[in-house]
């Protein structure tokens, strides 16, 4: 990589039509372009967060490899979408996109590994890492149990660490590095570049809600330190607050609230989300970096 080299773009679409040639030999057609490669965790639903995000970045031009896991949702009142997971890989494969879908247990901290070793397999390296998956089950400050205590900061905060850590020991994007080549630890990156990304996606809701609001909070932590930690590897990493996003878990009641709290009259979409997750990987997303910023038409907190 020279030190002139942008942050990984969406490839140009291939013309439909094929052109003409005065040539009589046969020639063979032309290999496409690398994607980038981005892993998305936490989509198990055709209607999440993490499933808007992974249709944008296919529409980019990016390849993905996305975790699921469907016993979470089985235990909460949406429940389980059968099939969710073929349906989403193909619905990214007609956008373009070589998929890997993983169903993967967070609670396990050898999972991140085996995250990364399948979609490093399947796909080749990745190049954004986006974290989506969330346990969440509301409780106060006087309910709250220890095992659910726990559970939250296992599954929010201790496996998005251990991602956000093998991401970092196995980025290959710095300057001087060939994608796929683990011949050594990665290289710096040229000052003022950056073309890896992480993304991780935080509430700032605690009250009747305090262990996942309060792992989130340390969630946020991690990632901010990894935008100066692995500033040397050319990775920048944000958080984005989307706000109140109605994924099908708002009762009629919450969702009038929460609609009168925004100046715009109106909740999220995931699509809201992934379009700002979208800018922030692209190349003119690079120079914002080490911030935690706020998706939600401007909601109150």
């Amino acid at each position: 990589m020279t030190t002139e080299e942008q942050p990984p773009t969406a490839p140009p679409p291939t013309s439909a039509s094929t052109s003409t040639s005065t040539s009589t030999s046969d020639h063979a057609p032309a290999p496409r372009p690398a994607r980038p490669v981005a892993l998305i965790t936490g989509v198990g639903r055709s209607i999440g967060i993490g499933a808007g995000i992974a249709r944008q970045l296919a529409a980019s031009g990016w390849d993905i490899a996305f975790t699921y896991w469907t016993p979470y949702d089985r235990r909460m009142e949406w429940g389980a979408e059968d099939g969710a997971a073929a349906s989403i890989a193909e619905e990214l494969a007609g956008a373009g996109a070589r998929t890997a879908a993983i169903e993967a247990d967070l609670t396990d901290p050898d999972t991140p590994a085996r995250i990364f070793d399948e979609a490093e397999q399947r796909l080749g390296p990745v190049t954004a890492l986006v974290l989506s998956h969330a346990e969440s089950v509301d409780s106060g400050l006087l309910d709250t149990t220890v095992e659910a205590f726990d559970r939250h900061f296992t599954v929010n905060t201790r496996a998005s660490w251990l991602l956000i850590r093998e991401y970092g020991l196995r980025f290959r994007g710095g300057s001087g590095s060939a994608p796929g080549d683990d011949s050594g630890p990665a290289p710096s990156a040229a000052p003022g570049t950056a073309t890896g990304r992480i993304i991780a996606l935080t509430s700032d809701h605690t009250v009747g809600n305090l262990p996942y609001g309060a792992s989130k909070g340390a969630l946020d932590r991690i990632t901010l330190a990894a935008a100066h930690e692995l500033a040397h590897l050319g990775v920048t990493a944000n958080v984005v607050n989307p706000g109140p996003v109605d994924t099908g878990w708002m009762n009629d009641e919450l969702r009038t609230s929460l609609t009168r709290g925004t100046p715009l009259g109106r909740l999220g979409t995931p699509q809201d989300t992934a379009h700002l997750v979208d800018f922030l990987c692209s190349p003119q997303g690079q120079w914002v970096n080490g911030q935690l910023l706020k998706s939600n038409g401007g909601a109150a907190s």
